[in-house]
C-alpha cells in the first residue's frame, strides 16, 4: 500500500510502498477515508521527545471503512464506517473498562492514518451513525480533545470564556463552549486569518493579541475578565500570559502541547487564586459525544475543515503547515488522485 513514512527528525515525510497491515485477533482492517493533519504530528517529526525512530507511519485523526475483521471481533463487520480513537490500552483493566485507555499501564498512542489502510483494535473504533459521513468522522478525535478540556474546566452556562490560539483545537474549544452555553466566547490570536471560521464555529468575538489585550478582552466579555482561559497554542510563556488575563479565582486550562521548559509568575497566580488545569487526550464516552456532534447544527464542526489533499501531495501540505497560514484542519484523502 501507499503511505507517508517518517524517516528522521527534520526531514519531510516520504510517500512510499509499505506492507499492508492485517487484522489480528480483536482487530479490524480499515480502508482509511480521511486523516487530519494535527499539530502534534508536526511536533513529533521535529522533536526527539516523542521517540520516533524512523520508518513509522503516523497520523492519528482518522476514519475509514472496515474491510476485514480478525478473530474475536464482535461488533463491527466489513462495510461499517467508523471513527478511530488513537488511544490503545489493554482493554480489560479498570481504566480501560471506564473508557479511559489513556490511563492504562499499557497505554500507547497509535498512528497509521497517513496510509491507504490501517489495522487497529476493535475497541478503538466507534461506528458512525447514519447521516454522518466518514469524511466528517475524521474530526471526532480533535473534537473529543477539545470536549475533554471543556469538561476539565467545569464550564457552566453563562460563563465568560477566552481561547488563546485560533488553531483547530482552539476553534473546537470555541464550538463546545458555545454549545455548552457560555455567554461570551472570545478567541484571541496573533493574526485574524481564522476570524470568520471562529465566528462560524460559535465564537462571539475575536481579539488580536497585543497591547492592552487584557482590557480589550474584558471589554469584549461585557466589562469583566474571562472566568476561564484556554491555552491552545503550546509555547513557553503562554500559561503565564493566560494567568494575567483570567479573572481572580478563575481557571486557566492548558491544552497546548509544549515540550520546552516553561515558567510562570507563581506569586501572581497565587495572589489571584487561579486554578491551573492540565488537559490531555479524552475518554471514550467523550469520543462518542464528539461523533454525535458531527450531526450538524447551528455551529457545525465541519467548519474546521479548510482543505483536503491527496496522499501524494500530503508531505508538501504537511511542511507548509509549519508556517502560519490561512489553513485550519487539512484532511488527507488516501483514495484521491494527486
Amino acid at each position: 500500500m501507499k503511505a507517508a513514512v517518517f524517516d528522521r527528525l527534520g526531514q519531510p515525510l516520504r510517500v512510499a510502498d509499505v506492507d499492508t497491515p492485517e487484522a489480528g485477533p480483536g482487530q479490524v482492517l480499515l480502508k482509511v477515508c480521511r486523516c487530519g493533519i494535527c499539530g502534534s504530528d508536526l511536533h513529533m517529526t521535529e522533536d526527539a521527545t516523542f521517540g520516533l525512530q524512523g520508518g513509522e507511519v503516523i497520523g492519528h485523526e482518522f476514519s475509514g471503512e472496515v474491510i476485514d475483521v480478525g478473530r474475536g471481533v464482535q461488533h463491527l463487520k466489513p462495510g461499517d464506517h467508523v471513527s478511530a480513537a488513537p488511544l490503545r490500552g489493554c482493554g480489560s483493566c479498570p481504566a480501560c473498562l471506564r473508557g479511559e485507555p489513556a490511563w492504562c499501564s499499557r497505554f500507547e498512542l497509535i498512528g497509521g492514518g497517513y496510509a491507504e489502510y490501517a489495522a487497529l483494535d476493535e475497541i478503538q473504533c466507534r461506528k458512525l451513525p447514519w447521516g454522518i459521513t466518514a469524511t466528517d468522522g475524521a474530526l471526532a478525535e480533535p473534537l473529543a480533545v477539545a470536549l475533554h478540556g471543556i469538561l476539565r474546566a467545569g464550564l457552566r452556562p453563562g460563563a465568560r470564556v477566552l481561547i488563546v490560539g485560533a488553531g483547530a483545537i482552539g476553534l473546537a474549544v470555541a464550538f463546545w463552549a458555545r454549545r455548552m452555553g457560555a455567554a461570551h466566547v472570545e478567541v484571541a490570536d496573533l493574526h485574524d486569518h481564522q476570524r470568520d471560521r471562529a465566528m462560524d464555529l460559535g465564537a462571539t468575538g475575536f481579539v488580536l493579541s497585543g497591547e492592552d489585550m487584557g482590557a480589550r478582552v474584558a471589554d469584549a466579555c461585557g466589562g469583566a475578565p474571562p472566568e476561564i482561559v484556554f491555552e491552545c497554542v503550546g509555547k513557553p510563556g503562554l500559561i503565564d500570559h493566560c494567568i494575567d488575563l483570567v479573572a481572580p479565582r478563575g481557571k486557566v486550562v492548558v491544552l497546548g502541547l509544549c515540550t520546552a521548559p516553561d515558567h510562570l509568575d507563581s506569586f501572581r497566580a497565587i495572589s489571584k487564586e487561579v486554578d491551573i488545569v492540565m488537559s490531555v487526550f479524552f475518554t471514550m464516552p467523550e469520543f462518542e459525544t464528539a461523533i454525535r456532534a458531527l450531526d450538524g447544527g447551528t455551529y457545525a464542526p465541519q467548519h474546521l475543515i479548510s482543505s483536503q489533499v491527496s496522499l501524494q501531495d500530503m508531505p508538501g501540505a504537511f511542511e507548509a503547515l509549519r508556517s502560519r497560514t490561512t489553513q485550519c484542519k487539512v484532511l488527507v484523502d488516501p483514495g484521491a488522485l494527486a
